[in-house]
């Protein structure tokens, strides 16, 4: 992700500044890729797992679908920038691009870590 001073991983949070249109693509792509609870479970298998990085082999069992369509999650999840992998014989092992999940986590989060003003429901006072 490239930020508005042309730096990648430089954008500011959503809370600071408006979003430009490019910007507002690639993160779409991202949350698109975050947007199915498989993904997401995928996502957090991957993260939490020690060492860093665990084999496709080890994450398919897991769940109740076949092995092309954890394949084809997988690959969404690669190509939102969210997973690596790296080939090593006949499996492929996964692991968090740290950079990506980083920027999503700043872009987040209020600046100076201040909470949200306090805020009453619609028609509440």
């Amino acid at each position: 992700m490239v930020g508005r001073d042309g730096v990648a991983g430089c954008c500011p949070g959503l809370l600071t500044a408006p979003l430009v249109a490019d910007e507002a693509g690639e993160l779409a792509r991202v949350f698109k890729a975050l947007g199915d609870p498989v993904r997401l479970q995928l996502l957090s298998m991957i993260a939490s797992r020690a060492g860093g990085e665990v084999c496709v082999c080890d994450l398919t069992p897991a769940f109740d679908l076949s092995q092309p369509t954890i394949s084809h999650h997988l690959k969404l999840l690669r190509e939102a920038g969210l997973i690596d992998g790296e080939r090593r014989g006949t499996w492929v092992y996964y692991r968090l691009v740290t950079e990506t999940t980083d920027r999503l986590a700043s872009l987040l989060t209020r600046p100076g870590g201040t909470p949200a003003p306090d805020r009453a429901p619609e028609g509440r006072p």
